[in-house]
């Protein structure tokens, strides 16, 4: 038997409207609403799905560690989330969060945060590290 495979990241958002021109814009994808609360997003074989809590009368909360993604083209997708205004300002290993640096890992890599406070790092895919 193999081991269960990820099909989906659920992030909270407050306004599922708001998030869902947010992340269309940052992800250059307009998803898809699949009913009121909930809007998916296709990232390869894993959905990033965006749900509203408030529908059903729950205030949303941010997933307490960054979610990571990998891209073929890093400094596209910086240049939109500096345009969005949602580059981390954290440090990490001693380096800035939002800008593209390699880390010491050796993903080249940089972090957003979304309105509601979910933390995403993109990833060169060129990069990714897997513990292998």
């Amino acid at each position: 038997m193999s081991a269960p495979r990820l099909f989906r990241i659920i992030l909270e958002v407050s306004d599922l409207d708001a998030a869902v021109r947010f992340y269309s814009a940052l992800l250059e994808a307009p998803g898809r609403r699949v009913s009121q609360e909930r809007h998916y997003f296709e990232c390869g074989p894993v959905i990033l799905a965006i749900m509203s809590p408030e529908e059903r009368g729950r205030r949303a909360r941010p997933v307490p560690q960054p979610v990571y993604l990998a891209t073929s083209d890093l400094d596209a997708l910086h240049a939109r989330a500096r345009e969005l205004n949602c580059l981390s300002v954290e440090m990490v290993h001693d380096a800035s969060a939002g800008e593209i640096v390699t880390r010491p890992w050796g993903e080249r890599s940089f972090y957003v945060v979304d309105p509601d406070g979910n933390g995403l790092c993109f990833v060169d895919e060129q990069t990714v590290f897997t513990g292998h």
